[in-house]
């Protein structure tokens, strides 16, 4: 199995600075981060074989590394209950997206498992230009670019500064359990947290990483997307 420094070393020889949402994923995953179950597909039949062993329901979204905002381009398609919905998706992706961005490279759809739904979460990384790597959490999805709902440590974390950082920002209500809601597993996303801080310093080839959203749940979190952005060569 190819190992996630192999990937990292793979891109940055391609002079690759951004690794696909799959080697994302695969990276992440290898630094014992739960990921949702996501592949390439590079044809309509490939999408539904891939979905099938996967098992539905699925969603589809476009592979490009010049298409950012997958949604606002066509790109993403959710909760496929059927291959014929697989099959259709995988078409109008690629039309959508085509019609909007027709210089783009087009790598492919990405098939992924549908994760059943949870508190979204964020935790992201960027280095400053002081201080070096700094972690980043609060809630995910649209509301963190709405709330900016945000804390941040200097890498690496302790045990003490990740416990702080959830609790620190003002949506933690959310995350234990707010109006009936299900209180999420905190001590699993403090775990994250101090995972993802032992990831950026073996790595220090990463320049930017964002895990959003990631559901929490009572029994653990998964992160449905995953974006790696890597230092240029010298």
């Amino acid at each position: 199995m190819t190992t996630g420094q192999q990937i990292i070393d793979e891109a940055r020889s391609e002079g690759r600075t951004v690794l696909s949402e799959v080697e994302a994923k695969q990276v992440i995953k290898q630094a014992g981060i739960s990921v949702v179950d996501t592949k390439l597909a590079t044809s309509k039949e490939e999408a539904i074989s891939i979905s099938r062993r996967f098992g539905f329901p699925v969603a589809l979204k476009i592979a490009s590394p010049d298409i950012v905002h997958k949604s606002d381009a066509g790109g993403v398609k959710l909760g496929l209950e059927t291959a014929r919905q697989v099959g259709k998706a995988y078409e109008d992706i690629l039309q959508a997206v085509r019609q909007k961005h027709p210089q783009a490279r087009i790598q492919g759809v990405v098939v992924q498992k549908m994760a059943r739904p949870g508190v979204e979460v964020i935790i992201g990384m960027s280095k400053d230009d002081q201080f070096g790597p700094v972690l980043m959490f609060g809630l995910g999805g649209i509301l963190v670019e709405v709330l900016k709902d945000v804390s941040f440590r200097i890498v690496p974390l302790a045990e003490r500064d990740a416990a702080e950082m959830i609790r620190e920002i003002k949506g933690y209500p959310l995350l234990e359990g707010y109006r009936g809601q299900e209180a999420v597993d905190v001590s699993h996303l403090e775990e994250l947290l101090l995972k993802v801080s032992e990831f950026v310093e073996r790595n220090p080839e990463v320049k930017e990483l964002d895990l959003n959203p990631i559901f929490a749940y009572s029994d653990g979190a998964v992160a449905v997307d995953a974006r790696v952005v890597l230092e240029e060569s010298k």
